[in-house]
């Protein structure tokens, strides 16, 4: 009598198949979220926004080491800011409204502070005499914290992030969402840091260098307002 294929195996080999069955199964799955996910964070990462602004100025500025060690800190914040996400931090928003207020008005404040600066970095006199190179762990800091404060990074990573990744995500795919959004924002960051240091743009950036510093300040400023305003109508709704 011919024995079949399935008591042929061992137990053992039979296990192995079935496990690397579902594997073969899943990968396709976690390509498609991951590619997902690369999509969406590379759209939010090239639009532009406060991490944009102060990457660009500080090396435009020649501030080029400063620039690339900011860009540390903000891959730093995205790592912070994925981690909550795939966490869970969209559901502790919604359990605790008032750390998510909380976050929207420091993050509000700083922005104003950072307007603040950019527009007395406008001032050639002020510059020089206040505005020196940051040193690499004051810059890095200053990315950090300015990834964390902003308010771009909380809607992507609280809703939009949220938002696309499966609720039964398993730890694998969760350290590679991690890793990928620390990549794109590690890659891109250093980029621009890159180019706004290039002796071309530098020199573009001093001819006018007075009217985009109080440009940005308007900007990261009407940013900051906005999000204060938006924040304190929420909490008289509330």
């Amino acid at each position: 009598m011919r024995l079949s294929a399935d008591f042929a195996r061992p137990p053992q080999l039979n296990r192995f198949c079935n496990v690397h069955g579902i594997i073969e199964l899943l990968e396709p799955f976690m390509l498609s979220v991951l590619l997902t996910i690369w999509i969406l964070h590379a759209a939010a990462l090239v639009s532009p926004g406060v991490n944009v602004l102060l990457i660009a100025q500080m090396a435009a500025s020649d501030d080029g080491r400063g620039a690339r060690f900011a860009a540390l800190g903000v891959a730093a914040g995205a790592a912070l800011w994925a981690t909550s996400a795939v966490l869970g931090i969209n559901l502790i928003f919604q359990a605790f409204p008032g750390v998510r207020l909380a976050l929207q008005f420091a993050g509000g404040a700083y922005l104003l502070f950072v307007a603040c600066r950019l527009w007395r970095s406008s001032n050639p006199h002020l510059a020089r005499k206040q505005l020196l190179p940051l040193s690499p762990s004051a810059a890095f800091r200053l990315g950090l914290l300015t990834n964390m404060t902003n308010p771009k990074s909380a809607l992507f990573f609280g809703s939009v992030f949220a938002a696309s990744f499966p609720p039964e995500a398993g730890g694998v795919l969760q350290m590679c969402a991690v890793a990928m959004m620390v990549c794109n924002a590690l890659g891109w960051h250093l980029l621009l840091a890159h180019l706004f240091s290039r002796p071309r743009v530098r020199m573009a950036y001093a001819r006018a260098g007075t009217a985009v510093q109080r440009l940005s300040s308007v900007v990261v400023g009407g940013l900051g307002l906005g999000l204060l305003l938006t924040s304190a109508r929420q909490v008289r709704a509330a």
